[in-house]
């Protein structure tokens, strides 16, 4: 992939995509012209990339601008392909392409400004980069998960709100989502309450308990369900809820289409195809708790990395950095108050924030996030943020 290099470009190209493979950016005209008038309005100190990032995620975030969505899809356009092409050269069993899980990144871009806090990461791009990461592994994760999983299995992992919601994407009637419904929770209640609660591979109901469940769903029919409906036997039941694990399935799991080619329209503004990404997430509703736990454990792992190396630097470089940032004094005050050369402050302070820019560059490399030069610059501004807020400074 050839990276932009221009701030009108990264906020208003796409990539185009042939035979799995970047083939080129292309324009989106609207947006560019758009991006054109703002940086002719602003002055030449505000046209850092990182800074017209964070503005239009505002700009977003804040709802009055129609454009800024569609800004920050362009800006997060090489993110979503380096994550893309790391995930495919770890997972080369799945059946996914590059494209596929360009794809599954871009779709996740609603996700990530949602999730994104600019008074905890000054770089969007790096944080993106983190998250989609980790997002990408979650769906692979659960989709392995899904396979595994028997019919009842997966039955007793899905809710109720899912489970609604694959049958009315099925296209059944609300008569039939309410009968498929109450023979799910009637089989809940008499079978998967007595299986073992990690079992992923739970057996099939014997014929007496499909009985069993046909006999309490016509008994509670009547006052569960508002439309009359018939009597059902334990074939049907059985039936019933087969047919719901498979539209289960291919709820959670829709068939991905590769983003090969792109459609223009009249004024040379492009638009593609997508799945909603402002949706509720699928299976996150099954594991909804693991996620947010899996992203709370990621903090906590990265903040205790960071404290790791801090820690692990001389007293003297620890003391330098902590007058720096805490105490907000400059190099040539730290070397009245330390009684050391102003080069041997100045070295310390480079040299043990390099110590710990590198111990974070390990960190990620370890979880097979990949880093380039654009990355370690955008880790270097996160890690100066950090170790402000550690000290307490204002500097």
């Amino acid at each position: 992939m050839r990276p932009r290099q221009e701030i009108t470009d990264m906020f208003s190209t796409f990539v185009q995509l042939e035979r799995g493979r970047f083939s080129k950016w292309l324009t989106d005209a609207k947006l560019y012209r758009n991006m054109q008038n703002h940086l002719e309005h602003s002055s030449s100190a505000f046209k850092s990339e990182n800074f017209w990032a964070l503005y239009w995620y505002n700009q977003w975030h804040s709802g009055f601008n129609n454009l800024a969505r569609m800004h920050l899809l362009a800006y997060l356009q090489e993110p979503c392909y380096w994550v893309a092409a790391k995930t495919v050269a770890k997972f080369n069993f799945s059946q996914y392409m590059l494209a596929d899980y360009f794809q599954m990144a871009i779709a996740e871009v609603e996700t990530i400004l949602k999730d994104f806090n600019p008074e905890k990461s000054s770089s969007l791009k790096a944080y993106a980069i983190m998250a989609m990461s980790s997002r990408l592994k979650d769906i692979l994760r659960q989709r392995k998960e899904a396979d595994i999983c028997t019919n009842w299995a997966l039955l007793r992992k899905v809710s109720k709100k899912l489970l609604s919601e694959a049958l009315g994407e099925a296209g059944l009637s609300q008569s039939a989502i309410a009968q498929y419904r109450l023979a799910w929770t009637c089989f809940k209640e008499l079978y998967i309450q007595n299986q073992p609660g990690g079992n992923s591979q739970l057996p099939e109901p014997n014929r007496q308990l499909w009985e069993a469940i046909a006999n309490l769903y016509n008994h509670q029919r009547q006052s569960q369900i508002t439309q009359t409906t018939e009597q059902r036997n334990a074939q049907t039941i059985e039936q019933w809820l087969t047919q719901t694990a498979l539209y289960v399935r291919a709820y959670l799991f829709p068939s991905v289409k590769s983003l090969n080619a792109f459609k223009q329209n009249d004024d040379t503004t492009i638009t593609f195809d997508l799945p909603d990404p402002s949706s509720d997430s699928l299976m996150a509703d099954m594991i909804a708790e693991e996620d947010v736990q899996n992203r709370q454990n990621q903090i906590s792992q990265m903040s205790g990395v960071l404290l790791k190396a801090l820690h692990s630097l001389d007293v003297q470089s620890q003391e330098v950095l902590k007058l720096y940032y805490e105490q907000g004094l400059t190099q040539q005050q730290i070397v009245q108050q330390l009684q050391m050369s102003q080069p041997t402050v100045s070295r310390k302070l480079v040299k043990g924030r390099e110590s710990i820019l590198a111990a974070l560059i390990r960190w990620s490399q370890d979880l097979n996030i990949s880093v380039n030069s654009n990355q370690i610059k955008d880790m270097s501004l996160a890690l100066e943020e950090w170790l402000r807020n550690q000290y307490g400074g204002t500097t």
